[in-house]
């Protein structure tokens, strides 16, 4: 059966089987590669273990370890089903014991399609250049087995550890986004992330080779590469950000230890004069709940907007239920508000029933019934807001109704020391208002 062929019954036909020969999915370390069109592959790892019988997996960025657990096998097809972010992959494994198939990401009203191959028992993640691999190569991938050891001589090695003050280009030239970047640096391994309003571009990994940087992530929503061209010790050039299956900025950064980006508390306005906070959606189960309920009577109040398709909501998804587990007898109430990518209840409720169970969220979470992309998402949903800017975005209330902060974006663990204020500086703000 021809490739083409095989990626067609992968898209068409959820239960299509490729073959009759049993194969294994084998335990150990794996090294993955989305193949764009443009030839600019992204690439990521991840590791297969043996749970309560069954194979799990475990996408690896960096720091990060992203537990995937709803993979099923027959014959030599694998479908692997991500829990955030309506995304799968479709492999059928090879003779050689690989993978081959597609990864799938539903969007607003259709699939995202990228060919997608993983290599068993390959655990680096970019070709450093050193001597040990095959020599093959795929893309800018690569497949060759290198040597991604450290090097002893530190002081031959471009240095991009530290922080840099970045700027991002759209192709047409007409969008900018600053953001700052932030990298450590072990031998010719990088890990860090770029900060930005949103929170952070997550756990990126990749390589020092000569006068190139090389950095990825895949977190099932997300799949990123970023390379760039090192010019002596302060700045980088000719970057570009490649994202999905087509999207691309170029960027340039500047070394700078004093960069940084406006205060999340700073970015969303709302109207003074609008009244006390108020709105009526269905929670996940079909069940008017209404600001002015009586839970949310009297309490303090944090309002989140989010969407289940959004990698730093379950970032901050992940404090919150912790935090709400904490405050909830003293006074406080947390609700979410979810703009999904459709406006299809029944799909939202999947999505965000999927999102709540994963996370053991135990505060509300509605449905706006407005997607995300709705250029009139605010006006029709909290018009008492000038405009929702990003996601994450937490609303703190006080205990007559009334809005008295805004926080835009939510800088997730892999930022280190600002994932660390900022729970300070919400556990703060929190406290003040309880103690009004």
């Amino acid at each position: 059966m021809s490739r083409v062929l095989i990626l067609a019954a992968f898209l068409y036909f959820p239960a299509f089987i490729l073959g009759q020969g049993a194969r294994h999915l084998q335990n150990g370390p794996w090294r993955a590669i989305l193949q764009r069109k443009d030839g600019k592959d992204i690439v990521f790892n991840f590791e297969v273990k043996d749970s309560a019988g069954k194979k799990v997996l475990y996408i690896r960025n960096a720091g990060e370890r992203l537990l995937v657990d709803d993979i099923t096998l027959q014959g030599d097809s694998v479908l692997i089903r991500l829990p955030f972010f309506e995304s799968q992959f479709r492999a059928v494994l090879t003779k050689d014991g690989n993978l081959e198939g597609v990864w799938l990401k539903r969007g607003a009203d259709s699939y995202q399609s990228i060919p997608f191959r993983a290599f068993y028992n390959e655990s680096f993640r970019f070709a450093t250049g050193k001597s040990g691999g095959s020599g093959k190569s795929l893309g800018s991938g690569g497949t060759a087995r290198v040597d991604n050891s450290t090097r002893s001589d530190k002081s031959m090695l471009a240095d991009v550890a530290g922080r840099w003050k970045a700027v991002f280009l759209t192709p047409d030239g007409k969008d900018t986004t600053l953001r700052v970047g932030e990298f450590e640096q072990q031998g010719q391994r990088v890990t860090g992330t770029f900060l930005d309003a949103g929170g952070d571009l997550r756990y990126l990994e990749g390589v020092v080779v000569g006068d190139s940087l090389k950095l990825s992530c895949f977190d099932g929503g997300h799949a990123y590469l970023f390379t760039a061209r090192i010019e002596g010790d302060s700045q980088l050039s000719g970057g570009f950000f490649f994202s999905g299956a087509t999207n691309y900025e170029t960027w340039t950064a500047d070394k700078d230890a004093g960069a940084k980006l406006p205060d999340g508390f700073t970015i969303t306005k709302w109207k003074k004069d609008a009244g006390p906070l108020n709105f009526t959606f269905r929670d996940i189960d079909g069940h008017m709940v209404s600001f002015g309920d009586k839970r949310f009577s009297g309490k303090v109040v944090l309002v989140q907007i989010m969407g289940s398709w959004c990698p730093n909501c379950m970032d901050e998804t992940r404090f919150l239920s912790g935090f709400y587990n904490e405050y909830h007898l003293k006074g406080v109430e947390i609700v979410g508000l979810a703009y999904e990518r459709s406006t299809d209840f029944v799909r939202s409720q999947t999505s965000l029933r999927s999102f709540q169970e994963r996370l053991q969220v135990k505060y509300p979470m509605l449905i706006t019934g407005v997607s995300v992309g709705d250029p009139e998402r605010t006006e029709k949903t909290l018009p008492q807001l000038e405009k929702i800017m990003n996601f994450p975005t937490t609303i703190f209330v006080n205990r007559r109704g009334e809005i008295v902060k805004i926080h835009t974006g939510f800088s997730g663990p892999g930022t280190g020391v600002h994932y660390e204020e900022q729970q300070k500086e919400f556990y703060k703000t929190v406290d003040g208002l309880l103690a009004e």
